[in-house]
């Protein structure tokens, strides 16, 4: 992956989807984001403060695995944090919208 700079979020959405073109990467990536809410959900109706330490073992977990696994390249995170952060979220509401498939 390049490095590129990029002016806005607005500029790095099309490049970050590029990045997840194999739909078994995309899986995991739902996977990951859907356990994060799930678990998320879970720490705060119990209590469990600790379960917040397993938010990014899960998330970046499964997205990681997408991309060594499936799509063969380097997370968009390594480069881009913020960006791929927002990126992750986005293409998790645009999976749910119907916009990316999965």
């Amino acid at each position: 992956m390049a490095s590129k700079a990029f002016e806005s979020f607005a500029q790095f959405y099309p490049f970050y989807l590029a990045e997840h073109r194999d739909l078994n990467c995309r899986r995991m990536h739902f996977l990951g984001s859907s356990l994060v809410l799930i678990t998320l959900v879970y720490v705060l109706a119990t209590g469990s403060w600790l379960g917040l330490l397993l938010l990014p073992v899960l998330g970046y977990g499964c997205a990681w695995l997408g991309h060594f696994l499936f799509e063969k390249n380097k997370p968009a995170t390594f480069k881009h944090p913020w960006y791929s952060f927002l990126g992750d979220w986005l293409m998790y509401v645009d999976i749910l919208r119907g916009r990316v498939r999965i």
